[in-house]
């Protein structure tokens, strides 16, 4: 009657002596929870990333227009201006102007090297259009340019910007998913620590059952203990992750998305939000495998 009533008087602080302070189950959950935490810093910072590509590559694309002009050499500039001039009395339509060869040959130079004669070869001249308020009718325009310069083809690039969008979309759904799979592995972790914690000490529960404690208050124990270590490798993890994101090539035009991989001003904030998750999936985890393994102690 002493044993059991110096145990309950005790609270919270000596339901904590349950749980080993340390071993394998503590490195277990402190480990995962860091690695876990590390991997979901870049999965959000994936995600972010192709969030902010998927609306430039939107904006981008929805603004503005081409118009590729094929004809003779003798005759590219008659078409060129005519086209021009259409454009002009096109509602819709804030300016037009033609790319000089230097430009056209900066647009080739990924694909054919800088030194491709662009004079000599029978390339497109194109027409870059600049849309202004609701945009123009672009079925419209190729109705009137098919009619009058059968040599001209107008891109609104629609064509080119529903597969980019969709392609960025579906990378951020993938960050989204690979955060998910990553907090369900680090509950699993947990699980697994938790109910070896559990059985390696079945003799103390049941000592400690005889002398009238609930089994509530055992998990209690486990239960505070875990996510407490659960919490301080996910911190741990997340402030190594950010620190990991932050040596990444800033984002530019050059690089594109790859160098555009982490977060802007306030999106420094969402990452601290893993450790918080992370309590949470302990604290479930944690009591849901406390009392399926106190079911089986005996």
């Amino acid at each position: 009657m002493m044993i059991r009533l110096k145990l309950l008087a005790g609270g919270e602080g000596s339901s904590d002596r349950v749980v080993p302070p340390s071993g394998a189950p503590a490195i277990l959950t402190i480990a995962s929870a860091a690695a876990m935490a590390f991997l979901a810093v870049f999965a959000l910072a994936l995600s972010l990333a192709a969030g902010r590509l998927a609306e430039r590559w939107s904006e981008a694309l929805s603004q503005g227009a081409t118009v590729r002009i094929s004809a003779p050499t003798g005759e590219m500039e008659a078409k060129t201006a005519r086209v021009l001039a259409i454009l002009a009395e096109t509602p819709g339509i804030a300016s037009a102007r033609a790319l000089e060869p230097s430009e056209m040959q900066a647009l080739i130079a990924p694909w054919f090297g800088p030194d491709l004669p662009v004079d000599s070869l029978p390339i497109p001249q194109l027409v870059e259009i600049a849309e202004e308020g609701q945009g123009f009718d672009a079925e419209g325009l190729r109705l009137r340019l098919s009619a009058e310069v059968p040599e001209a083809v107008i891109d609104d690039h629609q064509g080119w910007r529903r597969p980019l969008v969709a392609a960025a979309g579906r990378l951020r759904l993938l960050g989204f998913l690979s955060i998910v799979l990553i907090g369900g592995t680090m509950a699993a972790m947990v699980t697994l620590a938790a109910r070896s914690a559990l059985a390696a000490n079945g003799q103390v529960i049941r000592v400690l059952r005889l002398v009238g404690a609930r089994d509530t208050f055992i998990v209690r124990a486990f239960v505070r203990r875990f996510t407490l270590r659960a919490v301080v490798g996910a911190l741990a993890g997340t402030l190594a992750g950010m620190a990991a994101v932050a040596l990444l090539p800033a984002a530019s035009q050059a690089g594109g998305f790859l160098t555009g991989l982490g977060f802007s001003g306030a999106g420094w904030l969402t990452p601290l939000a893993i450790p918080a998750l992370t309590a949470i999936v302990a604290f479930v985890a944690t009591r849901a495998a406390a009392f399926r393994s106190l079911r089986e102690v005996q």
